[in-house]
């Protein structure tokens, strides 16, 4: 009689070092890249932080910090902020899955294009616009003070304002999120719940919600990070409600009264924020340690009587007033245009204008470095999933967990990393494209990582072993078996990170010079100079550009979703 064992964890990873394969390789490959690239420039912004310019050891940028009420208001404010605007995103979120998901909506994947393309803008494009749409002299406020005087007009500055833009903006991540959770209750689970008599709002709370903790609580960590890493909004519209992210921005490009260290002692201290509350999310998330599939799916049912009437009116007001900035940015591009201030008439002088000042070199470094960190992503999110699911080992955990921490880094803090690493050599990096694709490839990984890994745990290792007995080699194997199984998860990761990329701007900002300037960053500049008809091209152009690339995605996947 044979007896099969299977040897511990500890001695199969014992054998492995002893006998390295390819797969040793690459994980060695990959704690040098991470070590090279992620911990090698955060160890230099905490050195930063606690050298003087003397170059002694001083606690006295965080003493600054922390003394100060100005200082430490600016953290306070961005964690009330990011509370906010993810209970907010929340509250409006998940209604629009429920709605999406189990009732037959007509115009269902306009629906779905539309929430995607509010949340897939640039991050400053929507302050922007609506600031021209409700600020102080813009056409939504103009028209209710001369038509309707009796409404009470609110500001879009300040707290409240960025609180609207980014919840605005953010609810579709909820919803992407949500979808998919939805999806997997079963539906004898909610016939059981009704039999007991858990109906309407009450089984939504007491069965649905409960069920789909795990990824509310998920897409809760992912608006709150986004929410506290932003940039751009709060600084133009939030006047004075300054967040970290604004100061570290002043400390280190400001241009008065810059302070490297200081702004790296910031840097620092937003990581422990962003740390503890990573750290929260995991300990809630382990009190519900469970998953569930539906094996038979709830029915769409059709929305009718007032109820469906009020459906429609909420799913695609949300959608109209997500995208409403993109449009109306859109049609000023075609407004004639004198810097500042939009005259009567149309043209095309704003995209003359944007041609004749670095568009094409915008467009060939959004594209480029695009499609090049992409192709990095790809291949190393992959690589990555493989060993983290089939390969568990100690090497292998810390590279996983290594790959998470751009999750809960805010952009500024990679940036100000990058430039202090590679700004002399043997690595003299700084102003260079590389240094951009390397801050894009490190912020935008986790996405494709985390699609890769969950889309493997569930391919059956059953496939690799036919394949190995079948005299195929391990890279073989994992080329022509592997890989393709691991297709439709890449894809998803893939088109988030990739829309990411095109629009990203907290790093790009400390990153970036006149050859590496991305749409982007072109359209900030424009807006900064009081140029605003030339950003709204530049915007128009980057807006356009991203929708293509998610109906690509839709077209040539056939989903009528991003699957998380």
């Amino acid at each position: 009689m044979t007896i099969l064992s299977v040897p511990q964890d500890g001695v199969r990873t014992k054998s492995r070092l002893l006998r390295p394969d390819v797969w040793t390789f690459v994980t060695l490959f990959m704690l040098g890249v991470f070590g090279l690239f992620l911990v090698y420039p955060l160890w230099g912004v905490l050195k930063e932080s606690v050298i003087d310019g003397d170059g002694g050891f001083t606690w006295k940028y965080f003493v600054q910090f922390l003394s100060k009420t100005y200082y430490l208001g600016t953290i306070r404010n961005s964690f009330v902020l990011s509370i906010a605007v993810t209970l907010v995103s929340l509250a409006i979120g998940i209604p629009f899955s429920y709605f999406y998901t189990y009732f037959k909506l007509r115009g269902a994947k306009f629906l779905f294009v539309g929430a995607v393309l509010s949340c897939m803008s640039a991050p400053f494009i929507g302050a922007y616009s609506w600031i021209l749409l409700m600020g102080r002299g813009g056409l939504v406020t103009q028209f209710l003070e001369t038509f309707l005087p009796f409404i009470p007009v609110g500001s879009i500055y300040g707290f409240g304002g960025i609180v609207f833009v980014l919840s605005l903006k953010l609810f579709p991540l909820v919803s992407v999120y949500m979808n998919g959770a939805f999806r997997s209750i079963d539906s004898s689970l909610l016939e059981a719940a009704s039999m007991m008599g858990s109906t309407g709002l009450k089984r939504v709370w007491q069965v649905m919600i409960r069920l789909t903790m795990p990824t509310v609580l998920a897409a809760s960590l992912l608006v709150f990070m986004r929410a506290f890493a932003d940039f751009g909004t709060p600084l133009l519209i939030g006047e004075g409600y300054r967040t970290f992210t604004v100061e570290i921005y002043n400390q280190y490009l400001g241009e008065t009264g810059q302070n490297h260290n200081f702004a790296a002692a910031i840097g620092v201290i937003g990581v422990l924020v962003t740390a503890a509350v990573f750290l929260i999310q995991k300990y809630a998330t382990s009190k519900f340690n469970f998953s569930i599939k539906a094996s038979r799916p709830v029915d769409k049912k059709k929305p009718r009587g007032i109820g469906g009437v009020l459906m429609y009116i909420y799913m695609y007001g949300l959608v109209a007033l997500g995208v409403l900035p993109q449009l109306y940015i859109i049609y000023l591009s075609f407004r004639n245009s004198n810097s500042g201030k939009f005259l009567p008439g149309y043209s095309f002088d704003n995209y003359q204008a944007a041609a004749s000042r670095l568009l094409w070199r915008s467009t060939w470094n959004t594209l480029w470095f695009g499609f090049a960190s992409l192709a990095i992503i790809i291949v190393m999110s992959v690589l990555i999933a493989y060993l983290v699911v089939r390969r568990a080992n100690f090497a292998n955990n810390l590279i996983d967990t290594l790959s998470m921490i751009p999750y809960i880094l805010p952009g500024a803090v990679i940036g100000i990393g990058l430039v202090l690493a590679f700004n002399s050599p043997p690595l003299a990096l700084t102003g260079t494209a590389t240094i951009i694709i390397i801050a894009l490839v490190i912020r935008r990984m986790p996405y494709t990582i985390r699609s890769a890994t969950a889309t493997l745990m569930h391919i059956p290792i059953s496939a690799e072993e036919a394949a190995r007995s079948l005299g195929a080699s391990k890279m073989k194997t994992f080329f022509r078996i592997t890989t393709p199984m691991m297709a439709a998860g890449i894809t998803s990761g893939a088109i988030l990170s990739f829309v990411s990329i095109v629009t990203e701007m907290s790093s790009a900002i400390l990153l970036y010079n006149n050859k590496t300037i991305t749409l982007t960053m072109s359209a900030y500049v424009a807006i900064s100079r009081g140029n605003y008809g030339l950003a709204c091209a530049f915007s128009a152009i980057l807006t356009v550009l991203t929708a293509v690339i998610l109906l690509i995605y839709l077209r040539f996947t056939a989903e009528e979703d991003i699957q998380m």
